[in-house]
């Protein structure tokens, strides 16, 4: 055994394995959740942070970049050529605040309001995709929320 794989006395290396991992099963999963996505969110013209960002705006219609950023979790570099290209669509508005020019505020439009019709049938196709027992998917739900919630209060 050459010294490079020798196990250092009194070290356990378990932690290091990809199965003893919770950021790998979360990763992975999310990957192919959203790789899932595709097809339904391509019939819309979206991509799948497109299609977040669109789902806050049809539940509020009006908001700030900053608000919409924390809401999503995406920094203003992720967030500003997306906001750009659903704007260049036609689903949403970019105007500065008439009372601080630094406030850019983003509204949804009747072409971005309509779109929501067509979105209907992508959470129920996503749930016959993921098969989870409704009560499992509320707990895991909850679970994530709690994660994201720890995460930023640390």
């Amino acid at each position: 055994m050459s010294s490079a794989v020798k196990k250092a006395p009194g070290k356990d290396y378990d932690c290091l394995k990809i199965e003893n991992q919770l950021c790998f099963p979360l990763y992975a999963c999310s990957k192919e959740i959203v790789r899932r996505y595709k097809p339904l969110l391509d019939r819309l013209d979206l991509t799948y942070t497109q299609y977040i960002t669109m789902m806050i705006l049809w539940d509020i219609k009006k908001t700030n970049v900053k608000e919409l950023g924390e809401r999503l979790y995406l920094d203003s570099g992720t967030l500003t050529p997306l906001l750009k290209k659903l704007e260049s669509k036609g689903f949403i508005e970019r105007k500065r605040s008439a009372s601080d020019e630094r406030n850019l505020i983003v509204s949804i439009t009747d072409k971005g309001m309509d779109l929501r019709e067509q979105a209907l049938s992508v959470p129920e196709d996503m749930r016959k995709c993921v098969c989870l027992p409704p009560e499992d998917a509320k707990e895991l739900y909850e679970l994530l929320y709690r994660i994201l919630n720890n995460l930023k209060e640390n």
